[in-house]
């Protein structure tokens, strides 16, 4: 969505490329809620809009760039 690689993901996060792929392939549970948090964080400031429960479940959009 915002074109991030693993690396830059982990680096933005503050946690391993490994860490993000165990994610990715819901290896091993559920992430620390720090870790989580951290990535979210990390992808808000990439542009990414996290949208709560609204009928159709959440989602995610990008946010409107400005001129």
């Amino acid at each position: 969505m915002v074109n991030l690689t693993r690396e830059q993901l982990a680096e933005k996060a503050g946690t391993t490329e490994r860490t993000i792929a165990r994610i990715e392939l819901e290896e091993g549970g559920p992430p620390r809620r720090s870790t989580a948090d951290a990535i979210r964080q990390a992808l808000e400031a990439a542009g990414v809009i996290f949208i709560d429960q609204n009928g159709d479940g959440p989602g995610v959009r990008l946010a409107k760039v400005r001129d």
